[in-house]
């Protein structure tokens, strides 16, 4: 059977894109990573694309007079690579309306809270600050505003007393690299349906999505 073909979009290091390829390595895995995108050159995620052998390409934005003619270049990188599924792993840029509705329900994107809690920049910083117990990730489908979409899987972690921003993100992306690829693999293998503003994930006790036990 073939395997779904992803596009990973990436800005910075890409530890969530190398849990990606390392998934995707493993046999039987319905999905398989077409191409890496990054708006930056000097993004030291594409290295992880070299060494896997897999098709990379900058697009850089800064390139483009606005918004939609970027994102245009982007859907047509992905399209020539025959990619039916999208992911956003630490991609530093919004995406237009008019994109996030053709791939509508094929944009997954991981985010370091538990959403819809601490949406956007910082947010280690401001779960610390607000002195919560608990934190964790989310990895959801997109829609146009920042971090908003249904949510497939969540992981939590606990918020330490001595915890600094470094030694939480830490913790968070140990479990980031846990659900995401568990996304993608439900993703590609048709188990996933949007109702309203939940995923219902087939041949799961919760309908609704799943809350994953970082612990377990």
């Amino acid at each position: 059977m073939a395997r779904v073909k992803a596009a990973v979009l990436i800005s910075g290091r890409g530890s969530n894109l190398k849990a990606l390829i390392d998934a995707c390595a493993a046999p039987g895995f319905p999905a398989e990573i077409a191409l890496v995108l990054s708006n930056r050159a000097e993004a030291a995620g594409l290295d992880y694309a070299r060494a896997a052998g897999i098709a990379h390409v900058v697009i850089d934005h800064r390139q483009f007079p606005d918004r939609e003619a970027f994102d245009a270049a982007i859907g047509a990188a992905v399209e020539a690579a025959g990619a039916q599924l999208i992911c956003l792993a630490g991609f530093m840029r919004l995406l237009g309306p008019v994109f996030t509705e053709q791939w509508r329900d094929r944009i997954l994107n991981i985010h370091p809270s538990l959403l819809p809690a601490f949406r956007g920049l910082d947010t280690h910083a401001r779960v610390l600050a607000a002195g919560v117990r608990f934190t964790g990730c989310t990895v959801h489908f997109v829609r146009p505003a920042m971090d908003d979409g249904p949510i497939i899987v969540q992981a939590a972690v606990p918020v330490q007393p001595d915890d600094d921003e470094q030694r939480l993100a830490q913790r968070v992306l140990s479990v980031e690299h846990r659900i995401f690829p568990l996304a993608l693999g439900w993703a590609a293998s048709g188990r996933l349906r949007v109702d309203g503003n939940h995923v219902i994930v087939d041949g799961c006790q919760e309908p609704e999505g799943v809350f994953i036990n970082p612990a377990a």
